[in-house]
């Protein structure tokens, strides 16, 4: 039936007769909390510059509000007609939306006419209305609100022909749940349609906070993005959120705490999403939430049906709360998921823990280990869980300092219960990564027993895993003997390891170099140690080899130290410190001994301040792998730094202290031994100093060194030189064992009334010294040193880093004058640093990166030198400085 130009009613009813509801046709009222977005408003303003407008968000997402707000701001009419489902048939449709054109007061010609038929609509009506648009002046603004009700496709196509045909005489904008059937990818194509979706709709931080403001509650900051990221900036989540919490009486505690299943949230997406959908697709989506994201083969699994995927298309177009991930994966908006997991719960009890298991090993076949694990261990399957872990080598993780709070946490409701080689291995894992040594050897030697009696179906990676452990313990209990046997164990079972489990974990075999290399160097094998550590410094492979790799280089440093080679020691230290910056280690990795050798380099520097803040950082942190080598090194680190502060009788106490081992490390007893005798020696008690020494003066030349000092200084210099000239040509230790050998030789030339000899050895002294700033064996030297730095040759030397010299930049400590009437208290060596560049113009930042130190160090520095100069500012500092002629 052709369509009439007869209006029914008055306008006021539709084809079928029915009257046409005035309130479809009126802009939406905002409440009073309302608040108006100007992000969403400018970008809606393109509306009027493009014939397709789109504002697609899931329910509750606010686009009715936003849409509403923008429209009643503007100047001109806008045709708004809310849709309903009852506007399937084209002649009803259209007679709403000529009507929503009168109701706005946009004229409409009498020619266009209006539907006589309730399932039709003439073409005439539709092409005379096109052309009454496209001839006036200005556009018509029409917006469907809800389109998504609309369904038809011949609604669809007649939409679109007078959207076409209308040309800049109509600005379309659809607000909907679901992309339109209109032919969207032509209006993309073109640039002639503009979108808003979810991810833009989602309230921000910022417009949250004014948002639950204007719900009466002021909150922190910290608990308004606790709440953005729960909901995902969901606006009828938060407001539900902001409307219970404002009933309560700690609206802070119910927002930061409260249970989606059971609130207003769960009633709106319960009603609004969920029984919106046909039955099959319910269970679908209830057997889903167990997930973090799926995959159509992942969901076949769950639910046993075939056509996941075209359902999943679906709900994601739908705006669903299913979000499309990219590469065919899906995820859940995470309250929906919480809230369709207490509804599986109450429908299905039992089936949670069943959906998991059967996930938990659709993800380990397919790769996915995390998630795998995530998954059994919620599901209770803790045999599972644990064997997974173990055989994919995935156990080392707990000690790269990456995973290893997410692993251990995994495994926190693993009951005493759960037995078998796999779980007590990850028992044993978990109480050594606590340093638990004496648990963690219970469990893993219960596993060990376990396999040795039943087997394992997979023995090498098993196996691979229980020599880690082993040498793990070994490391920890100082054991080397015990860490060789792991070593050889774990070697002997690589070639039976599929090579792509290796390949994906670099960090175990690191992790057993490691700890071998750790075990070597207690033992005292220096050379052996550095083969293996080596290894794992100058292999590549990322973040899950930064922790090994760190630790390796700190050992390294320390091997470098305690052969005397200080440059090199500092060079490895700030490179693992580097480390441990650029792949952001955690906290709890400690401060390694990278940080002790830098304290030690330091201390030998006589920049005490700076060492002490070093040993502070590292006595405030917890490592993760406490062995006897950082204990015994932190240990002689600080009685170093105290005898260098004038405590002696700290420092003996230091020397004195037991690190707890299976085995005596012999480079610990000769240090602490070579410390007492310094100690004693500090004191004026040389037989002491002899008698604490002597004993190991045929295991290293630093001790031979010292024995020499206390020959010395009981007055036997003959004595001092022919130990010092028995000492093995094969020894080749770095300066700062050979400076104060030399300093020795002078020492005794000079007591012998030799001073040729005793100026040319000083000479030397000072040559190799001066490299490495090695101001601390000159101080320990004694006062017979003064007189000789002031004159000649040696003073121009000495110039500059150890007394003041002409061209030099800085002061020493050992300058033989007072120290000017301006300057409170001496500059240290590193304050004399910092000065400098402060009166080279040099930012904070820039002197720390200059100084490889942090801000921090500087910034305590800069304190220092405020205090020591009696001022308050930098200018004046320089300037005190200058006039003081300490710059």
């Amino acid at each position: 039936m052709a369509a009439t130009d007869e209006t029914p009613g008055e306008g006021f009813a539709d084809p079928t007769g029915d009257p046409l509801l005035r309130t479809r046709f009126a802009l939406p009222a905002r409440p009073a909390t309302f608040v108006r977005r100007p992000r969403l408003t400018a970008h809606l303003d393109q509306a009027l510059a493009t014939p397709l407008t789109m504002v697609n968000g899931s329910a509750g997402a606010g686009k009715t509000l936003h849409v509403a707000d923008w429209a009643s701001s503007l100047s001109r009419p806008v045709a708004w007609l809310t849709a309903e489902s009852t506007d399937q048939a084209p002649g009803v449709f259209w007679a709403h939306v000529l009507q929503a054109l009168r109701a706005a007061g946009v004229p409409v010609a009498s020619e266009v006419g209006s539907p006589a038929e309730a399932g039709r609509v003439d073409q005439r009506t539709l092409t005379r209305l096109a052309a009454d648009l496209e001839g006036r002046d200005h556009s018509t603004l029409v917006v469907l609100d809800e389109f998504d009700r609309v369904v038809s496709r011949e609604i669809a196509g007649q939409l679109e022909f007078v959207l076409h045909h209308a040309g800049r005489g109509l600005r379309l904008i659809l607000v909907t749940r679901t992309e339109p059937l209109l032919p969207l990818h032509r209006y993309r194509a073109s640039g002639e349609m503009t979108e808003i979706r979810d991810a833009e709709l989602a309230f921000t931080p910022d417009e949250a906070h004014e948002l639950l403001t204007r719900h009466g509650l002021d909150l922190p900051a910290s608990a308004v993005l606790a709440l953005v990221e729960r909901t995902r900036g969901w606006a009828a989540g938060l407001r539900l959120c902001a409307l219970a919490a404002r009933q309560g009486t700690d609206p802070h505690a119910y927002l930061k705490q409260f249970e989606a299943d059971h609130s207003a949230v769960a009633d709106f997406l319960l009603a609004e999403v969920l029984d919106r959908q046909e039955p099959g697709t319910q269970d679908l989506l209830l057997r889903i939430s167990v997930l973090e994201r799926c995959c159509p083969d992942l969901v076949n699994v769950l639910t046993q049906r075939t056509d996941a995927e075209p359902v999943l298309a679906a709900l994601q177009r739908e705006n669903a709360f299913v979000h499309y991930l990219g590469h065919s994966w899906y995820s859940l908006h995470p309250l929906f998921a919480e809230i369709l997991r207490a509804h599986l719960r109450e429908r299905f009890p039992g089936l949670e823990p069943e959906l998991r298991s059967r996930a938990a090993r659709w993800l380990r076949r397919s790769g996915a280990l995390p998630e795998a694990l995530a998954q059994g261990a919620a599901a209770d399957d803790w045999e599972f869980t644990a064997r997974a872990v173990v055989d994919d080598l995935a156990l080392g993780q707990l000690f790269t300092g990456l995973r290893s709070d997410d692993l251990s946490a995994l495994f926190e409701r693993m009951g005493p219960d759960v037995r078998g080689p796999a779980p007590d291995l990850v028992r044993a894992a978990r109480e050594l990564a606590g340093r638990d040594v004496e648990h963690g050897l219970a469990h893993l030697h219960r596993a060990e027993e376990e396999l040795a009696r039943d087997g394992a179906t997979d023995p090498a990676a098993v196996g691979l895993t229980c020599a880690l452990l082993e040498a793990l313990a070994a490391r920890l209990t100082g054991t080397p003997g015990r860490a060789e046997r792991a070593a050889e164990q774990a070697w002997a079972l690589r070639p039976e390891v599929p090579g792509h489990l290796l390949d994906e974990h670099p960090e175990l075999n690191a992790l057993l170099l490691t700890h071998l290399g750790s075990a070597r160097l207690w033992a005292g094998r220096f050379e052996d140690a550095r083969t293996v550590l080596s290894a794992v410094a100058g292999r590549p492979g990322g973040a899950a080899m930064a922790l090994p790799r760190w630790e390796a280089l700190g050992h390294l440093a320390l091997i470098d130290y305690l052969n005397g080679w200080l440059g090199r020691a500092e060079h490895k230290a700030l490179a693992a410190a580097g480390q441990a910056q650029r792949y952001s280690l955690p906290q709890r990795s400690g401060a390694g001994l990278g940080a002790l050798v830098r304290a030690a380099v330091l201390i030998d520097r006589d920049e005490l301040d700076e060492a002490q803040a070093l040993l502070d950082e590292a006595a405030a942190s917890h490592p993760l792998v406490a062995d006897p080598v950082e204990e015994a090194g932190r240990v002689l680190t600080r009685g170093r730094l105290l005898l260098a502060k004038g405590d002696a009788r700290a420092a003996l106490a230091a020397a004195d202290a037991v690190v707890p081992a299976v085995m005596n490390s012999p480079w610990a007893e000769d240090h602490a031994a070579a410390l007492a005798c310094a100690a004693y020696l500090a004191q004026g008690q040389p037989a002491s100093a002899r008698k604490a020494v002597e004993r190991v003066t045929d295991r290293r030349v630093a001790c031979t060194v010292q024995a020499a000092r206390a020959r010395l200084a009981t007055g036997h210099p003959e004595e001092a030189l022919a130990m010092l000239d028995d000492l093995p040509e094969t020894d080749r230790p770095g300066p700062a064992v050979t400076v104060r050998a030399t300093l020795v030789r002078a020492q005794a030339a000079h007591g012998l009334g030799d001073h040729t000899a005793a100026h040319r050895l000083l000479g030397r002294a000072l040559l190799d010294g001066r490299r490495d700033q090695l101001r601390l064996p000159f101080l320990e030297a004694g006062p017979w040193i003064r007189p000789l730095l002031g004159t000649g040759r040696l003073r121009e030397l000495a110039g500059g880093w150890l007394v003041p010299g002409a061209g030099h930049d800085r002061p020493a400590p050992l300058a033989p004058s007072q120290p000017p009437a301006l300057v409170v208290e001496d500059l240290s060596a590193r304050e004399h640093d910092v000065l400098r560049r402060l009166a080279e113009m040099r930012s904070t930042e820039e002197i720390a990166a200059d100084l490889h130190v942090s801000v921090n160090t500087v910034k305590t520095h800069l304190k220092s030198i405020y205090r020591k100069l009696a001022v308050s500012r930098r200018s004046d500092a320089v300037r005190r400085a200058r006039d003081a002629r300490i710059l």
